[in-house]
């Protein structure tokens, strides 16, 4: 078993190098499937993980979420059902073998198609699950995986055939064996579906104050039932949540326009620029000004190298 699944990473791996070929985060012509090549080890880098499957064949890589690491490799597959802002790096790779993730974003109603026919028994009662876990990789899955990919070499069979064999990768993961974490955002009335919600909601609204007896009752549940089921969730405070949201923004507004830091707190939602500042540094590494110089040197260097 281990070397076909060795086998089956070897032909995934040489998909991605095809439809890539060098290091880079690739869109392909099937919707929501990317292509990811690296080819060195890098810095953690801050985003936002959307609703995905990230199946890497070669390389490692690492997630934070919170205070929790995940890692994974060829071996392994990561999932998250909801948004979650993340840092994450590449803490293997090489030129001789580059790191390559096969990844499929996807929605809740997606998931729900898949356990509505295939009448997959998730419920709606139960403790919320943390919308992210690493797994153990399954035949079945790279094969589907594979499949898909294939359908690059022929474009023309891509409308039909790739909604199937995503659904069945979906489908593969729902009977796994962290199944459930990833069936209940599609079930209306679970805990973590009602958190989705309310994570729609700070998402949206981000740059306000955020009234947690207001989110409360988005999720129909009491304050402090709020806080419990999102932190399982999420592995954080809705407060904090949102603060990631904020810094994660602010930072890509300083990289991309002329403006300066006291503008930038003021526009994602801060009322103290000096607070900013401090919680900037805290996540950052160091203050706006010095961490956007540094980050734009470093692009320089990149081009120039």
């Amino acid at each position: 078993m281990t070397e076909h699944i060795s086998t089956q990473q070897n032909e995934l791996a040489r998909l991605i190098e095809r439809y890539s070929g060098q290091d880079g985060y690739y869109s392909t012509a099937i919707p929501s499937l990317f292509f990811i090549r690296v080819s060195n080890v890098t810095e953690s880098k801050h985003i936002v993980q959307k609703p995905s499957l990230c199946i890497v064949v070669q390389g490692v890589k690492e997630v934070v979420l919170a205070e929790e690491r995940f890692v994974y490799g060829p071996g392994n597959y990561l999932v998250s059902s909801v948004d979650l802002p993340v840092t994450g790096r590449v803490a293997e790779a090489s030129s001789d073998v580059p790191y390559m993730c096969f990844k499929i974003d996807f929605s809740p109603s997606e998931i729900l198609e898949v356990i509505s026919d295939s009448k997959t028994h998730v419920s709606s009662k139960g403790k919320a699950k943390r919308a992210m876990f690493v797994s153990e990789i399954e035949i079945s899955i790279l094969d589907a995986a594979i499949r898909l990919a294939r359908l690059l070499e022929n474009p023309k069979d891509i409308p039909v055939l790739a909604p199937l064999f995503k659904k069945e990768i979906l489908y593969r993961i729902l009977q796994g064996p962290f199944g459930v974490s990833l069936g209940q955002i599609a079930i209306e009335g679970s805990y973590t579906y009602h958190i989705g919600e309310v994570i729609e909601q700070i998402k949206m609204n981000y740059d306000k104050p955020i009234r947690i007896e207001e989110l409360a009752e988005i999720a129909n549940m009491s304050v402090s039932s709020l806080h419990r089921h999102f932190k399982d969730v999420t592995a954080m405070s809705p407060i904090q949540f949102q603060k990631q949201l904020r810094l994660q923004d602010a930072r890509r507004i300083l990289l991309s326009e002329s403006t300066d830091a006291a503008d930038v707190a003021y526009r994602v939602g801060y009322e103290s620029p000096s607070q900013f500042s401090r919680e900037y540094s805290r996540m950052f590494g160091l203050p706006p000004r010095e961490d956007i110089k540094r980050l734009k040197e470093k692009y320089e260097q990149r081009l120039n190298a």
